[in-house]
């Protein structure tokens, strides 16, 4: 059986626990086979022209978009991912194509203002059936896109789709069918799928580190008190004596990043020795095989301790949230009220099914669509 580690500049040879997609489920519309690119490389390729793909540009992450041109965005935080979790999949010999189409699509089911607005939205919808955002990540690329004469969404092959489903309840897994059946029969996602999870975690939990002290929001001396950034910080200080704050921090969350990805794969490596999976079927009755040590899974926790404490939970972050969920309760409030006032396309999906029309056209807008479009229907000034 292969080590499942490959050597920079080998050749490119799957591991026998890797996605291989000439074994896969394929797609739901029948299509011919194209000449050069492999299924997954035609679902990567389909995603980064999507429309839903181009709005994350303008989607946020922590800091709302018209705060500062530097921030991470969706957009960017995707990017960073697919380029982490490509990087992993390199060594583990999987199927990088798979890996960084799940990667750049993990996302594109987002509401306007990150976490504040998926929040404010399932809110809303309790009453419908809630609002996932992972769940409504496979809706964009199910449904919502439109881009072909022959069928809605983008076609995406099975495992693409199933990989996307990072989390879902049982209640929305038994309305999906076949492609959330493993939350159902308590199996574990491909390998792929496992490692865009932790490179996802990895990107959000450095860089939104990294935006906290760009902002101002989380100050040096807090941030030292995550004994893994100051084990950095103070290793960059002894080696760049004098070396400005914002290098320093730079030096410093590039060593975290990269501390982190060498744990994952050493641990990863580990159990996949232990275990020894021979195929992609092998995968799912493992337990989860991607993973950080021990050790390391303690120290993220402290990490993520910290961001919610001082920064996602810092009062310019709080006020912002308000004002973010404000927007997107009274968008829905007012949509529900009265479905002319939705755009003409989404009215006729509003009268089979209302409330999940009016989540689909608010879960869609950028930041500064929402902000528009509240003023538009709130305010006064454009009168």
């Amino acid at each position: 059986m292969s080590t499942g580690v490959r050597q920079s500049g080998s050749a490119f040879e799957l591991a026998p626990y890797a996605a291989d997609s000439s074994l896969g489920k394929g797609r739901r519309y029948v299509e011919p086979a194209v000449v050069g690119r492999s299924d997954y490389q035609r679902d990567r390729d389909r995603i980064i022209h999507s429309t839903a793909f181009r709005r994350l540009e303008y989607k946020t992450q922590v800091f709302i978009n018209t705060e500062g041109d530097l921030y991470r965005t969706r957009l960017t935080h995707s990017l960073e991912v697919a380029q982490i979790a490509r990087s992993v999949a390199r060594r583990l010999c999987l199927n990088e194509d798979l890996i960084e189409a799940v990667s750049l699509a993990h996302d594109l089911g987002h509401t306007p203002f990150g976490h504040a607005g998926q929040d404010a939205l399932n809110e809303c919808m309790k009453p419908f059936g809630g609002f996932e955002h992972n769940v409504q990540s496979l809706r964009v690329v199910d449904e919502l896109e439109e881009r072909y004469a022959a069928f809605d969404g983008l076609n995406l092959c099975f495992e693409t789709r199933e990989s996307i489903l990072k989390h879902c309840s049982a209640e929305n897994a038994n309305n999906l069918g076949e492609v959330a059946q493993r939350f159902l029969d308590k199996k574990r996602p491909l390998l792929e799928a496992q490692v865009a999870n932790l490179a996802d975690q990895i990107a959000y939990n450095n860089h939104d580190m990294d935006d906290g002290l760009r902002s101002g929001l989380i100050t040096l001396e807090q941030a030292c008190t995550v004994p893994l950034f100051k084990q950095y910080f103070e290793e960059v200080q002894r080696t760049y004596p004098g070396v400005t704050d914002r290098r320093s921090i730079h030096e410093t969350v590039r060593r975290l990043m990269n501390f982190l990805i060498v744990d994952l794969l050493e641990e990863t490596q580990r159990r996949l020795q232990q275990h020894k999976p021979d195929s992609m079927g092998a995968v799912r009755e493992c337990p989860p095989l991607a993973a950080f040590s021990e050790q390391m899974h303690e120290m993220n926790i402290q990490l993520k301790r910290f961001l919610h404490k001082e920064l996602y939970k810092h009062q310019a972050v709080l006020r912002t949230t308000y004002k973010a969920q404000k927007v997107v309760r009274e968008l829905f409030e007012v949509f529900m009220h009265d479905v002319r006032l939705l755009p003409q396309q989404h009215t006729a999906k509003a009268e089979r099914a209302q409330a999940r029309a009016v989540a689909d056209y608010i879960a869609g807008m950028t930041d500064r669509f929402a902000i528009r479009e509240h003023q538009r229907l709130f305010g006064f000034n454009e009168w």
